[in-house]
């Protein structure tokens, strides 16, 4: 399809222009040796965010923190809010495919000739809008009905066979004549041909009664699931003399149509329609008139055609579908009057009708390939993902590229400013309270804030002990017998020694 081809085939070039100028840092009419600085190898110090293994600060002898500078572990509901926070992200990360694709404005200060890779950006940004929104047009279009209107020309001719005496069998013995029904369509552009049974949904033969019987004069064909189509039909009977037949020929409408009342008709000016269509007719009739009730919206007050037909004051018009099926009749049939001739003299044996048939337009199914296309989807996608590393990487060398320049303009305060920052992150990543840096310090400790820091814990001490003391005694004072002391008794009757309490 040619859209397709012209969609698909923008959408790839522009892919293309976007990666060629990311690679190789281009704009058209730049001179042939102007590249884009972020080529080269990475560079940086050893540890993250450069490269490496994360660094653990001087004077800690292993990244394992004591328990109890470990902050306490979040409540199960503060762990929910947390697994949502990442599934949030996980999902704008997912939706933040565009944004990707972007250069910050800082490179963009460094390197003018990157407008042209924006501009670019931009284009294509309008291309799959335009794309999408055709797109959805196209399904939109697709949910209704695409029918129009062809000629389907029918030809009707007959052969007459004489009986010949010295015939040996008994078909050329007994004069006959054969019927054909055929047609076909009127420049039909269709690749595929539509058979000739396609079209219909029965055909009657009526013979004269009178000639062949009551049981023997119809020859009938209706269709069925499991029909096979078929380029025309044939019907041999015996006979010499002509005779008179008349076709019904019933069309297969789809979607189905039906014959309307003749009252509704007449009201609406629609013979035969479908069901859809007569709905909206009638709507629109509502409409026209004003029947719709001012105060209930969802009543029709009739007028004396619509009383008539409905039979009644008022209705829903949610009712009508309902009712409009005592008022919806098959559709009239074709009929077409045919005289068999047997006079080998009559030349004009076959006749000719035409008529009005609906057909698929074959733009349907244009876009119906048009919306199941993959084509150079893989490779737009595969540019894509070039896209987004490249960009990438422009970042990363972009931060490489701050990094030298900051060193270089004053490397001692800018490498204490990445000790401090690399602390920070490195409590993070241990979940670690205070600083350990300071406090591994003896001068953390001679602050004016440590003596009373000092005094707070013996006071707390003291507090405690003092506590236990008090509970001591006033359980003592409850229960004297559970701390009164054991001391040593004899008994007269006997000499042995027992112990005895008080």
């Amino acid at each position: 399809m040619a859209t397709e081809e012209t969609a698909g085939g923008a959408r790839k070039a522009t892919k293309s222009k976007l990666f060629e100028f990311l690679v190789h840092g281009v704009r058209p009419g730049m001179p042939s040796g102007a590249r884009m600085p972020h080529q080269g190898a990475p560079m940086g110090p050893p540890g993250p965010p450069f490269g490496g293994s994360p660094t653990v600060r001087p004077g800690l002898p292993s990244p394992v923190m004591e328990p109890s500078r470990k902050r306490p572990a979040p409540s199960q509901q503060v762990q929910q809010q947390q697994q949502q926070q990442q599934q949030q992200q996980q999902q704008h990360a997912k939706r933040r495919k565009m944004a990707d694709k972007i250069l910050p404005q800082r490179i963009r200060e460094l390197v003018p000739e990157s407008q042209a890779y924006m501009d670019l950006l931009a284009f294509e940004r309008k291309l799959d809008q335009t794309i999408m929104r055709k797109r959805v047009d196209i399904q939109e279009a697709l949910k209704r009905p695409m029918k129009q209107k062809r000629k389907l020309r029918l030809y009707i001719s007959n052969t007459f066979n004489p009986a010949r005496p010295d015939a040996d069998d008994s078909d050329g013995s007994i004069a006959s004549w054969e019927l054909r029904v055929e047609g076909k369509l009127l420049d039909d552009p269709g690749k595929q041909k539509k058979k000739f049974s396609s079209f219909f949904k029965s055909l009657v033969i009526e013979l004269d009664k009178d000639l062949y019987g009551p049981d023997n004069h119809l020859v009938e064909w209706h269709r069925t699931p499991t029909t096979q189509e078929t380029d025309g039909f044939q019907v041999k009977r015996p006979g010499d003399v002509s005779v008179r037949c008349t076709l019904l020929l019933m069309l297969d409408y789809q979607p189905p149509q039906f014959k309307l009342d003749p009252r509704l008709a007449r009201l609406l000016g629609i013979h035969t329609q479908t069901r859809s269509c007569i709905i909206q007719a009638l709507w629109q009739y509502v409409k026209t008139n004003k029947l719709q009730d001012s105060h209930d919206k969802e009543y029709i007050n009739c007028d004396k055609y619509f009383q008539q037909i409905f039979d009644c004051p008022r209705l829903k018009f949610s009712e009508i579908p309902q009712r409009l099926t005592n008022l919806l009749l098959p559709p009239d049939p074709i009929v077409i009057n045919h005289v068999i001739s047997v006079d080998p003299n009559d030349q004009k044996k076959t006749a000719c009708y035409d008529i009005d048939v609906e057909v698929e337009d074959p733009l349907k199914s244009q876009m119906s390939s048009f919306l199941l296309s993959t084509a150079n989807q893989q490779e737009i996608a595969s540019l894509d993902n070039k896209i987004h590393e490249t960009i990438e990487s422009i970042n990363q060398l972009k931060i490489q590229r701050d990094f030298m320049l900051s060193f270089s303009r004053d490397p001692k305060g800018y490498i204490q400013d990445w000790l401090k920052s690399q602390s920070r992150d490195l409590k993070l990543m241990t979940d670690v309270v205070g600083n350990p840096e300071e406090e591994r310090r003896a001068a953390f400790y001679h602050e004016p804030w440590s003596q009373e820091a000092v005094s707070r814990y013996f006071y707390c001490k003291v507090r405690n002990q003092s506590f236990r003391n008090t509970r001591f005694h006033l359980s003592l004072q409850k229960h004297p017998r559970h701390f009164c002391p054991v001391v040593p008794s004899s008994r007269s009757s006997r000499g042995d020694r027992s112990w005895n309490r008080p």
